[in-house]
């Protein structure tokens, strides 16, 4: 090998974290940096108070930007986890990624407040804070659920509305709706237990109970929507997808006035017998163009679940592509 061949010599560069907490910014046995190197094939060491990133020149530029983009998160007070790193090893501009309050959610009485963990779930808030109708389409695991949640909380708690309306196709995935034990509401309620899931993790147990007894807050099937029309509410329809697109008519028309929508569904998922019947794939077909409508997508980029979640997105995406 002559002297032209050699390899080139590592690069070498160091992150300040002065003012961040060692062990958030770290992680439980050092995770979060191990991670930081797994995504930017670089080394990764915690040192005084710097970190010290070694590895081809590029990949070091990159994790450099990641790692000032962990410790502004920790400096904030934010939580940092493995799959926080991942996810900003995603972002196209790692320092662009929500930070602080931007676009947080801090829900008055609520059990925590809400921040967008990716760019994209930043602007999903900005959409429905700017528009009558939002139409949020992306794979599992986004977040377009539990954020339309949220801003209709934190609607409701500033009074801006006065009740939320939570609603949800009741299409049988493969399963038998008639062979589930109990009566009509028993049978129905393993559908709506999602959305209830979301409002937990937002409302005191006891503080939601009441809201959900005096009707301020309504879970109820899509077919429980039909011949109503909901004014001063914050209404969300999830899994639109399995709407026909009768139902999804339905359903829009039911706007009243000082009223909000968000619909959320993901393509991939339809349960319904044809998937052209989709309310969700006619929406997108004819509404676009529409003032005070806006149609949000999300990506694989956006998952805030488990990173396997991702993976396992990104295979059936590519094992549709090649079919």
């Amino acid at each position: 090998m002559n002297g032209n061949d050699r390899a080139p010599e590592p690069a070498t560069t160091r992150v300040s974290v002065e003012g961040a907490d060692m062990q958030m910014l770290a992680g439980v046995n050092d995770s979060n940096l191990v991670e930081l190197g797994r995504a930017t094939g670089t080394r990764v060491a915690l040192r005084g108070d710097s970190l010290t990133i070694t590895g081809d020149a590029d990949n070091v530029a990159r994790a450099e930007a990641i790692a000032a983009a962990m410790v502004m998160l920790v400096r904030e007070g934010k939580t940092l986890g493995a799959d926080d790193v991942l996810r900003l090893s995603l972002t196209e501009r790692p320092t662009d990624a929500p930070a602080g309050t931007n676009g947080a959610l801090v829900l008055p009485g609520a059990r925590r407040g809400v921040q967008p963990k990716t760019p994209g779930q930043a602007e999903y808030l900005k959409q429905i804070a700017a528009h009558d109708i939002v139409v949020g389409v992306g794979p599992a695991g986004t977040g377009k659920t539990f954020l339309a949640v949220a801003a209709a909380v934190d609607a409701l708690m500033r009074k801006r509305v006065r009740r939320i309306v939570l609603a949800r196709p009741a299409v049988e995935a493969g399963e038998n709706l008639g062979f589930l034990p109990g009566d009509m509401q028993a049978k129905i309620d393993p559908y709506l237990r999602p959305l209830y899931d979301s409002l937990d993790d937002l409302i005191p147990v006891e503080r939601l109970q009441k809201l959900i007894e005096t009707r301020t807050i309504e879970v109820a099937p899509l077919a429980f929507m039909r011949g109503r029309t909901l004014s001063d509410s914050f209404v969300i329809l999830d899994e639109a997808q399995n709407a026909t697109g009768m139902q999804m008519k339905m359903f829009l028309t039911r706007l009243g006035v000082n009223s909000k929508i968000v619909i959320t569904g993901d393509k991939t998922q339809v349960d319904l017998p044809r998937r052209e019947d989709s309310g969700l794939m006619q929406i997108e077909r004819i509404l676009h163009g529409i003032e005070g409508i806006a149609f949000h997508y999300f990506t694989d980029a956006d998952v805030v679940r488990h990173r396997l979640v991702r993976d396992i997105i990104r295979a059936y995406n590519a094992d549709a592509a090649g079919a």
